[in-house]
């Protein structure tokens, strides 16, 4: 459009800029702002080639704007800003006017917009607040228009010139003549207007003259101003014409001054004059003067007269103080060197000027304080600029006793002289430098007045430096400055901090200061400018504080801080500064927030670039001011108030040393405190501007995350450390920086994708938690105040003011502090859902801060039972503390799920669904489930029945639909948490709730959702935790069939209708996901034998299933015989009846064995479609891979064969979930057995070892010390002794035996006497335990000699060590080393310090291998050898006591301890401590090597029925533990949850242990904790004869339960003996070589028709 219509396009972007002006589109926001100024640009930049049509355009536009009729004060506001941006355009645009504008276009401007733009600078009012900025503007736009344009404008005003010389009024109108002060002049130009007033001036009349004379003044100066260098020439080379025009006008203003007011009025300009003529103020300057110039020389003396104060007139006085600063302003654009004679003119005034103006016992002042205070500017910045080394006048203005006008003209001066662009010649402002001190001390002076004034909290008081000090003890506060001192001070303060954003050198400057003083008075200084900042009765001053704060930031400026240590002195002061403006921002005290946030990004850009400048002397610098404490729970920190850290840095004391300091602030150590402090208050900040209603904001913030990035990426860089150490969420905060960088379709779509954002924060910081926690403290307020609304407004009357808005803007924070709520705002509402998703994304990580325990964990029962509470599982309530806040949220959110406000009601309930169901953080699912669980529980009295409430009803209306959001929404890490608490119980609720509903309209439709809900938890079954799956989905089948067919057949209404076949389909579909690999499972206890318990309920489902297709079938025919609204019913009907055979499929697919016999005669059904329907499903369970194998014979065997399996399953990592899993839930009573099955069962498998390794690393690494390692009744231990029972028994026979029986027989022992113990030798018992002739020496040199005889014999045994417990006491060693290793501790590990670790744990890892064998293995048999079966009979009593004392010394040696509390023992302390280095050899010998799988003789690789059954008890009976511990248990994520779907699929076919068939039911009531059976194939070693070998392989034997006297029985299967005879002869044999060993066991022998008994004799 822009290239075939330029008009139109011009024309339309015109009309944009016209629609978007605050006065039609009404008040500005952020983005309204962006929009106009983009529409400005676009403008200036079309004006460049179309600047008739667009400066045509501004000009209507600006015509209609001022002729609008406005009422009120915010429409007469808009009207006003309206106007500045209308102007502002214009002045741009006519600055780049084209130099080929046609004379067309100048008669257009001055017909069109010349009259406009007169209007403002002539119609300026005296005391209106937008008047003067529209004057200035509008100024700016005539200056501009007469750049180019200067013919056109001086016509106006020479038109009006000749208007006036004949007009006889004498109040004429003279704005035209006006103009002159506001339009452009160059030399060509002024002498134009210079002749144009000498021809005209004796015609006007007096008002005119004097208009004149104003104006042509006015006009000198735009010249000299704007075009200096042209002034400045005309003293190198004087131009005649310019100095005729010039005397010709001084003599005819001079013969118009012909009174006292006249000359006050004229002698300002008569002085410009002269200056005009620089030849002329040579010649007067001589002794000898022309009389034609007499009256110049008469003018000078006047002038200097009336100065001095001798003229009588005080007008005059005055006037020649302006004359005089004229000249002295003049005079500063004059080279020294190229007139002289001006400046002796100046001297010879000078002084006397300053005596006039600055003498504070006499101020001057002609009543207008303005005009006075622009004089003494003017004055002070000639006089710096002619000489700056008299600086008298200087010290009279910083003089704290001197009036604050003196003050004010000083600074302003200062800014002035600074800000002017210099000319060669002019001084620079580094000679005031010297003055810093002062202008610090009237910097804090005003800043404490000013604040005092405005009635906020007194200024925070520095401690002055001792610089300092003199002069503050004159100051006096005590009383509250009036009115209006308080709006000088706010002036004065004002320019104060222009001046410091000026030049902040100027106040930074400490000369011959030490560091410790020039960073005192630095960060006095910058505290001042903080306090600013939030200053709302001072936006000006608070905004030209931030531009200070920024420029006191720059690379330049920190250099000056401290230059004798930048580092540290930066990270002081710029921390304290950060902490005060974020600890506003984040308690909302700041009303233009989104502005300081802004103002916030530049100094953290301004921080990083003086990092990285100083990124190499930050390493020789104070490293830990770069570091965050990140541990585990969060960063830990001291709490400072706001004036705790104010005070830090002037408190501070600096010690000098060798190139660096150090500070000791009131902060504490070393400074880093505050550095902290300030990180965590900078992210406390940024994360609660995440849920701003304001779209900028919240981007501002995301931004700001970007150079937190960056300050992380340098530190790191210097520190040599990871970026993490620093921002332990660095990744999250980059990805917050990167999308503030794109475009968002809106605020909805912004806040989703910060709170998809938040909920990836993985680690707790101070700062995030500090964020949540204050968060939601303003959301429970601002909740009870829209709960209370419109209570609350009512009773307040009031409105507060918006959070993260300006002042226009409404917001809910500030109803914290006790305000009201508005909801017709809908910001508040919009502020509290922000506030409520931030809550729910980020309270998982805050959870995770408050407690790393606050998911289910369960204390493994593996020690003693008063140490570890036996079997119990000691879960921590994954609901957490009550009192945490997290939890009261969750708490709140649940009550809010059924809110009923009249107003507000459905937009919380709706959103609180959407937010937790979509937002909420993962980690925070199993509080939410369990808080589910336990509201809806409470929905049933104490006999189950349900309470039917419409709250209740709501409440599971809306559990239902934030349950589907849950597990529909796959959140990054939903899967990791949702496992962590069951939600079957929650569920089986929902539905008993639901079933109670009816048949309603509402009511079908909860149960549709529900259904629904039912399918997609077992979409996402993998990822949850079932305690008892097999039984919930079972139930839940027998539920949700019941609502099929419920009221489809019964309703009336095609609506209802729809409906119900709405919910068959919803039931079926989630009937069908139950059922997918389901075995049936029918209830417990009623007494019918399970098969056909199963097969009932299979017809059940079945028949049901058949009978809907029937009825499927039927509606069908209907609806093609009626048509209309039915015929859309048999769509519907058609996915039904797929749903319902999926469900017979998945219902014979899994129950093959108990379903095919009802369902196969469906196959010759004389119904055609009931037998297609057959064959439909039959296709579908082939399709499904359904195993037929469950009809064999053998199906029972092999199902407890896939549970052995399944059970001595290894992970990846070694792990073994079910075993470890049933080791810590089985209860201690029940040790002995499960010792025994898994020994059994895992050495079976060959996988003794990793069982070992598993069970021992458990132990070792709950046991407290090694002294106490395997010393208690835990699980581990058990099965340690059971090892050595079963594989230790042939060696203890050979090897302990030979020994006893040589000290019970032989002939030198008959007599010895071990008894050792001096106190035992009296008579004990009626029994005498001394004889007469025994001495205590002899018998401890027996018992010495015994116990030498046993240590040598067993630890030469090493070679007869069974390979077995070689294994056990390899895999003891090494879980012992590797969890000694893990315990080094963290000093250890981080000082590498190999030696100490290696040092510690192989004489203690060792020392427990040979401690533990002793006391389980080998002492046990010397005390007790005939219990052990070494000996037939029992040793005698002094053998006994002897072998006794013996394991003592036998067990210390193994400990490596020597005797210390029996007095009696102590004597052997030599031998032990003598054979310590042996039996370490030893042990090392018989733990250091294990040997290979396939070398060790498995001796219990015949798997008796019993420990197979005992198996399949213990996991039946803690089918659900088990499962709630692998869901808990932190291998949980490796491992997955297939292993226990396995499981409990498993024993859901085997069904309860007590449903077996008739011939194994005697099985499980016998006994089947024996373990002689074990002990006798092993003693015998019956697993390597080959005739036992040949037997295993027949599967004839198997082994269950005992007889009645405690034997083990045998039964063999005679039919698969293919050699009867053969076999018998070798049975009987074997019998019989069992019972020469006096074995006695009970062999049942079957057959197909009889079963004989055999009994060994």
């Amino acid at each position: 459009m822009a290239a075939h219509k330029p008009v139109e396009w011009v024309q339309a972007v015109v009309n944009r800029f016209d629609e978007q002006l605050p006065i039609k589109a009404g008040q500005q926001n952020t983005h309204t702002k962006v929009s106009t100024e983009h529409n400005k640009e676009c403008l200036i930049n079309i004006s460049k080639y179309k600047f008739s049509l667009v400066i045509s355009g501004l000009t209507n536009i600006l015509k209609n704007v001022n002729n609008m009729r406005i009422f009120g004060e915010t429409a007469e506001k808009n009207l006003y800003l309206s106007q500045l941006i209308i102007l502002d355009t214009l002045e741009k645009c006519l600055a780049g006017q084209p130099k080929d504008t046609m004379r067309l276009d100048e008669t257009m401007l001055v017909k069109q917009l010349l009259p406009e733009i007169c209007h403002f600078i002539h119609t300026y009012r005296e005391g209106n607040q937008h008047a003067a900025e529209l004057r200035n503007s509008a100024s700016g736009v005539l200056f501009s228009l007469s750049c180019n344009n200067f013919n056109a404008v001086f016509s106006r005003i020479s038109t009006r010139l000749q208007e006036l010389t004949v007009c006889s009024e004498d109040n004429a109108d003279v704005h035209d003549i006006e103009l002159l002060q506001y339009i452009s002049v160059d030399c060509s130009k002024l002498k134009r207007l210079l002749q144009e007033t000498v021809f005209k001036f004796k015609a006007l009349k007096k008002v005119a003259q004097l208009a004149v004379i104003n104006s042509l003044e006015k006009a000198f100066w735009n010249w000299v101003e704007n075009y200096p260098d042209e002034f400045t020439k005309l003293y190198q080379t004087p131009q005649t014409d310019m100095a005729d025009c010039a005397e010709k006008l001084f003599d005819l203003v001079d013969g118009f001054a012909e009174s006292t007011k006249r000359k006050a009025a004229v002698w300002p300009l008569q002085i410009i004059l002269l200056v005009l003529c620089p030849e002329i103020i040579q010649d007067i300057a001589k002794d000898v003067v022309e009389e034609t110039k007499m009256n110049k020389k008469l003018f000078l003396d006047n002038l200097r007269k009336a100065l001095a104060g001798h003229s009588g007139s005080r007008q005059l006085t005055e006037s020649a103080a302006i004359a005089c600063v004229k000249l002295c302003k003049a005079s500063t654009y004059i080279n020294w060197e190229d007139n002289s004679v001006i400046f002796l003119l100046v001297q010879s005034m000078v002084v006397d000027l300053k005596n006039l103006l600055f003498n504070p016992s006499k101020p001057f002042s002609r009543g207008n304080q303005n005009a006075d205070v622009d004089l003494m500017i003017d004055c002070l910045v000639s006089c710096f600029r002619i000489n700056p080394h008299n600086n008298q006048h200087f010290k009279i203005c910083l003089a704290q006793n001197s009036p604050s006008t003196f003050h004010y003209v000083l600074v302003n001066s200062l800014h002035r002289i600074i800000t002017n662009s210099a000319l060669d010649w002019w001084p620079k402002i580094d000679a005031v430098y010297c003055h810093s001190m002062e202008l610090r001390s009237m910097f804090s002076e005003t800043l404490h007045k000013a604040i005092q004034g405005c009635g906020a909290h007194p200024a925070i008081r520095m401690t002055p430096s001792l610089t300092f000090k003199e002069k503050m003890t004159s100051l006096k506060f005590k009383e509250k400055p009036t009115d209006l001192e308080t709006r000088s001070y706010k002036f004065l303060l004002l320019s104060l901090v222009k001046l410091i954003h000026a030049d902040p050198k100027l106040l930074l400057c400490n000369p011959r200061k030490q560091g410790p003083e020039t960073q005192g008075s630095t960060a006095e200084l910058i505290t001042g400018l903080v306090q600013l900042v939030p200053q709302s009765s001072m936006p000006d001053i608070a905004q030209e504080a931030m531009e200070a704060l920024l420029v006191l930031h720059q690379l330049d400026s920190i250099d000056l801080w401290n230059p004798d240590a930048p580092i540290e002195t930066f990270w002081e002061i710029s921390s304290q500064m950060l902490f005060y403006i974020c600890k506003k921002l984040t308690s909302h005290q700041m009303l233009s927030s989104t502005e300081i946030l802004k103002w916030l990004r530049e100094i953290l850009i301004c921080r990083n670039k003086f990092l990285l400048k100083n990124k190499q002397s930050d390493r020789s610098s104070c490293h830990f001011l770069f570091l965050y404490d990140v541990s585990g729970g969060g960063t830990s920190q001291i709490s400072l108030d706001h004036e705790e850290m104010i005070r830090c840095a002037p408190g501070a004391t600096l010690r000098k040393g060798k190139g660096n300091s150090s500070m000791e602030s009131t902060a504490g150590c070393s400074g880093t405190p505050i550095c902290r402090q300030a990180q965590t208050k900078l992210e406390v900040a940024l994360y609660m501007f995440l849920w701003s209603p304001d779209i900028e904001a919240v981007l501002v913030a995301m931004s700001c995350f970007r150079h937190l990035c960056e300050e992380a990426d340098i530190r790191c860089g210097v520190d040599e450390v990871s970026v993490h150490n620093f921002l332990p969420n660095y990744n999250t905060f980059m990805e917050f920086a990167s999308v503030s960088n794109m475009m968002s379709t809106g605020r909805a779509a912004l806040q989703k994708r910060v709170m998809a954002l938040l909920r990836r924060i993985e680690h707790p910081t101070a700062g995030n938690t500090e964020a949540w926690e204050d968060t939601h403290a303003k959301w429970e307020q601002a909740t009870k105040l829209i709960l209370n609304y419109p209570k609350t407004k009512m009773e307040d009357g009031q409105v507060t003011e918006s959070l993260h808005k300006t002042i226009v803007k409404r917001r809910m924070s500030h109803v914290s502090g006790g305000g009201s709520i508005d909801l017709s705002d809908t910001d508040s509402l919009q502020e509290w859902i922000n506030m409520t998703g931030f809550l729910c994304a980020l309270g998982g990580v805050c959870l995770q801060h408050r407690s790393s325990a606050g998911l289910a964990t369960y204390s493994p029962p593996m020690g003693p039972v008063n140490e570890r509470k036996g079997s119990m599982i000691s879960m921590v309530s994954t609901e957490g503390n009550a009192e945490t806040p997290v939890s009261k949220f969750i708490d709140r959110l649940l009550t809010l799920m059924v809110c009923n406000h009249e107003k507000v009601g459905l937009q919380i309930r709706t959103n609180i669904k959407d937010l937790v169901g979509l937002e909420l953080s993962p980690a925070l699912y199993p509080m939410l489930f369990n808080k589910l669980k336990n509201t809806i529980s409470k929905f049933f009295d104490s006999q189950g029945q349900v309470l039917l409430t419409e709250t209740n009803t709501q409440f599971v209306e809306q559990t239902i639909a934030i349950m589907k959001n849950l597990l529909d929404n796959h959140t990054e890490g939903s899967s990791e948490h949702l496992g962590q608490a069951s939600i079957e119980t929650m569920m089986l609720n929902l539905v008993r709730y639901v079933r109670v509903l009816g048949n309603l309209v509402h009511a079908i439709q909860i149960k549709t959702k529900l259904c629904q809900l039912v399918e997609v938890m077992m979409e996402r079954r993998d990822d949850l935790s079932f305690c008892q799956e097999m039984k919930f989905r079972n139930k839940m089948v027998e539920y949700l069939t019941d609502w099929v067919m419920g009221t489809s057949n019964q309703a009336t209404d095609e609506d209802v209708k729809c409906l119900t076949r709405d919910l068959d389909q919803a039931s079926m579909e989630a009937v069908v996901s139950l059922l997918a690999g389901l075995p049936l499972q029918p209830e417990e206890g009623d007494g019918v034998e399970l098969m056909e318990a199963k097969s009932q309920l299979f017809l059940k489902y079945f028949t049901l299933f058949m009978n809907l297709l029937n009825d499927c079938s039927e509606v069908e025919d209907e609806s093609a015989q009626t048509g209309g609204r039915k015929r859309g019913m048999s769509r519907r009907l058609a996915s039904l009846r797929h749903c319902t055979v999926l469900a017979m499929s998945n219902l014979l697919n899994a129950n093959v064995d108990s379903g095919l016999m009802h369902s196969i005669g469906l196959g010759y059904h004389k119904d055609l479609q009931t037998r297609a329907t057959f064959m439909e499903v039959l296709t579908k369970i082939l399709q499904q891979g359904t195993e037929f194998d469950t009809l064999a014979e053998t199906v029972l065997a092999d199902r407890f064969e896939r549970l052995v399996e399944l059970v001595t399953m290894m992970g990846d990592q070694g792990e073994l979930p079910i075993a470890m899993a049933l080791a810590n839930v089985v209860p201690c009573s029940q040790w002995d057995e499960l010792a025994r099955v898994l020994v059994t069962l895992f050495d079976s498998r060959h996988l003794l070892y990793q069982l070992l390794w598993n069970m021992f690393s458990k132990e070792v690494e709950l046991a407290d010390s090694m002294q106490t390692l395997f010393r208690g009744n835990s699980l581990a231990s058990k099965i340690m002794t059971f090892c050595f029972k079963v594989y230790g028994a042939t060696y203890l026979q050979k090897l302990l035996e030979p020994l006893l029986r040589t000290v019970i027989t032989s002939s030198e022992w008959q007599h010895v006497s071990f008894e050792v113990d001096p106190t035992r030798f009296e008579i004990q018992g009626g029994e005498q335990m001394l004889e007469p002739t025994e001495s205590l020496e002899e018998n401890q040199r027996s018992l010495l000699q015994m116990t030498e005889k046993f240590f040598h014999a067993i630890i030469n045994s090493s070679s007869e060590f069974p390979p077995q417990l070689r294994s056990v006491c390899h895999c003891l060693y090494q879980a012992t080393c590797h969890s000694l290793l893990n315990k080094a501790t963290v000093k250890e590990k981080k000082e590498n310090k190999k030696s100490v670790v290696s040092q510690r744990f192989p004489q203690n890892s060792i020392g427990a291998v040979g401690s533990a064998m002793f006391l389980r293995f080998i002492n046990p048999a010397i005390v007790s050898p005939y219990e052990a079966g070494i000996l037939d009979k029992k040793p005698p009593p002094r053998i006994e006591r002897g072998l006794k004392l013996m394991s003592k010394i036998l067990q210390s040696i193994a400990n490596h301890v020597l005797f210390t509390k029996e007095e009696h023992m102590r004597p052997f302390n030599d031998f032990v401590k003598s054979n310590f280095d042996a039996a370490r050899r030893f042990f090392l010998d018989i733990a250091s090597d294990c040997p290979a799988s396939d070398t060790v003789n498995h001796s219990l690789s015949f798997i008796s029925d019993g420990n197979v059954l005992a198996l399949h008890r213990l996991l039946w009976n803690n089918q659900e533990k088990i499962g709630q511990y692998l869901s808990s248990n932190r291998d949980h994520k490796a491992v997955g949850r297939r292993p226990f779907d396995k499981m409990a699929t498993l024993l859901a076919y085997l069904g309860p242990p007590e449903h077996k068939p008739v011939a194994d039911t005697h099985w499980s009531s016998l006994n089947l904790t024996s373990s002689k059976f074990e002990e006798f194939m092993t003693r015998h070693q019956v697993h390597e004869k080959e005739e036992f070998k040949a037997l295993k392989t027949l599967n004839i034997f198997y082994q269950a339960g005992t007889s009645k006297a405690g034997n083990p029985v045998f039964y063999y299967i005679a039919r698969r003996a293919t050699n009867k005879q053969n076999f018998c002869s070798v049975s009987m044999w074997k019998i019989q070589d069992w019972s020469d060993q006096r074995r006695f066991i009970d062999i049942p022998c079957t057959t197909n028709s009889e079963a004989i008994l055999c009994k060994a004799i």
